[in-house]
């Protein structure tokens, strides 16, 4: 057997333990060394987690606020995005049946198949499990990616916005504009500690057989994470090698940070 590890002299102590967690709780948003009041949590975590848990939950219910994102996007863009919906009627509907969030309904086929676009990038915002996170990081996102995308060369079809749409629903959107590729930035499943991540979902020649294996995924884009800028770089070596390999998903890997040199001494 071998011996049950120690923690160092100084921290033996009750004292000792107290300030190791002082010193790391700033390290990490997650929930570490939280007081105790005899078997109960403290009363300021256990609010603190409650307050937390209320924010998850509220990401999940929050309505994307189309005509904000569609005018940040006009000004981006210098053209208006197309508003879709998926074939999820409400909220309610979207968080019961996630089958009808991965289908565009009729209305929302007929929209871009009479836009005329062929072939290019499509790029999707849909609010998926936190709307908050779409209104918030979508655009800061795309103003640091449509450089890069002009320089690697990508025409861009219409960017579309998808109510109630899971990343699947680009999916569609791609196969309806014959777009080579798919860029769906969508808000994640909250946290207690994240409610507001943006997800980055990268899908090359998407067909009606693509499953999440055939996906590249860049996540918890947001301030406290990784930022746009960090982002948009990764989303765009993503979609460049893509084009390369004429390849996604588990069949590309991601060797960005491989490829970047680091000077001796």
């Amino acid at each position: 057997m071998t011996d049950k590890p120690h923690l160092p002299a100084e921290l033996e102590t009750p004292s000792g333990v107290v300030e190791l967690w002082v010193a790391l709780r700033p390290l990490t948003a997650a929930r570490i060394g939280l007081p105790r009041t005899g078997a109960s949590l403290a009363t300021p975590a256990l609010l603190d987690f409650r307050l937390a848990h209320a924010r998850a939950r509220d990401a999940v219910g929050t309505v994307l606020d189309t005509g904000a994102l569609l005018a940040g996007l006009s000004l981006l863009l210098g053209q208006p995005a197309l508003v879709c919906r998926s074939a999820a009627a409400d909220r309610r509907t979207y968080l019961m049946r996630p089958d009808l969030g991965r289908q565009l309904d009729a209305d929302a086929l007929a929209l871009l198949q009479a836009s005329g676009s062929r072939g290019g990038l499509a790029v999707v915002l849909a609010d998926g499990l936190s709307a908050q996170a779409t209104q918030r990081h979508a655009l800061p996102v795309l103003e640091a990616l449509l450089p890069l995308l002009q320089t690697q060369g990508w025409a861009l079809a219409p960017v579309v916005v998808v109510h109630h749409g899971r990343v699947a629903a680009g999916d569609g959107v791609a196969r309806s504009l014959q777009a080579e590729a798919v860029l769906v930035l969508i808000g994640e499943r909250p946290g207690l500690s994240s409610p507001d991540s943006l997800g980055a979902y990268i899908t090359w020649a998407p067909g009606a057989a693509t499953s999440d294996a055939d996906r590249n995924c860049v996540s918890n884009i947001r301030p406290q994470g990784l930022a746009p800028q960090a982002a948009a770089a990764k989303i765009a070596w993503l979609l460049n090698q893509m084009r390369v390999q004429q390849r996604s998903g588990v069949a590309l890997k991601d060797q960005m940070n491989q490829s970047v040199q680091v000077p001796a001494g």
